[in-house]
C-alpha cells in the first residue's frame, strides 16, 4: 500500500501527515514556558546574594547583571526569541515537519529545558522555567519527536546536532538580550 508520503513526497514515508500540534505547538510550548521565566524574573534579583555567596567561582559581571534585571527588558528579549521560535514553527508547518531549522529549534527547546533542570540541581531550588520543563517543555519535545519519527521525518540527532541546537539556541537568546538592551535605552556592555 501506497501512503500519502509515498505519493506526493510531502510528508515522508512513515504514518503520514503530521499534525499541526507537532510543528505549530512548539510556539505554544514554548510561549506557556516562557510565561514562567518572565514572572519569576521579578523575584529571582533576591536571591543574588546568597548565590553570588555560594558560588564565588562566577564572573562578577553575571552577578551585577542578575542584581540589575529590568523585567522589562527581559520580557522584550523573551519576545525577540519568541520571533524566531515562532518562525521555525511556522516554517515546520509549511514543510509538514521536515525543516532542519524547525527541528534544530524543536532540539533546542529540549535541550534547553535539561539545561534549567540542571540549574536548579545545582541551585538546590527553584530556577525560573524548571517548573514547565517537566510538564511542558520535555513532554512537547519527547511527543513532537515521537510523531516526526513514526512519520519517517525526524533528522538523526549526533551529538554535533545537539549542540549545535543548544549554541544556537544560546546565540539567538544573547542576541534578543542585546537588542533588548538597545530598544530599551540601555547601553550595551562588550
Amino acid at each position: 500500500m501506497t501512503t500519502q508520503g509515498e505519493t506526493t513526497g510531502r510528508y515522508g514515508a512513515g504514518e503520514g501527515e503530521v499534525p499541526a500540534w507537532v510543528t505549530l505547538g512548539l510556539l505554544g510550548a514554548w510561549a506557556l514556558h516562557d510565561v514562567e521565566e518572565v514572572l519569576a524574573m521579578r523575584y529571582w534579583p533576591a536571591r543574588v546574594p546568597e548565590l553570588r555567596e555560594r558560588f564565588p567561582q562566577v564572573p562578577e559581571r553575571l552577578w551585577r547583571e542578575m542584581a540589575e534585571l529590568d523585567v522589562r527588558r527581559f520580557g522584550l528579549a523573551v519576545a525577540g526569541v519568541g520571533l524566531v521560535v515562532g518562525a521555525a514553527a511556522v516554517e515546520g508547518r509549511r514543510t509538514g515537519g521536515r525543516s532542519a531549522v524547525y527541528q534544530s529549534v524543536l532540539d533546542g527547546l529540549g535541550l534547553h529545558g535539561l539545561v534549567h533542570l540542571a540549574q536548579s540541581a545545582l541551585v538546590r531550588g527553584y530556577t525560573p522555567g524548571v517548573a514547565t520543563t517537566p510538564l511542558l517543555v520535555l513532554p512537547f519535545t519527547l511527543a513532537a519527536r515521537t510523531r516526526l519519527r513514526r512519520a519517517g521525518l525526524l533528522r538523526p540527532t549526533r551529538a554535533g546536532d545537539a549542540a549545535l541546537s543548544l549554541g544556537l539556541a544560546g546565540v539567538v537568546t544573547a542576541g534578543a538580550h542585546v537588542v533588548a538592551r538597545r530598544l530599551s535605552g540601555g547601553r550595551v556592555r562588550a
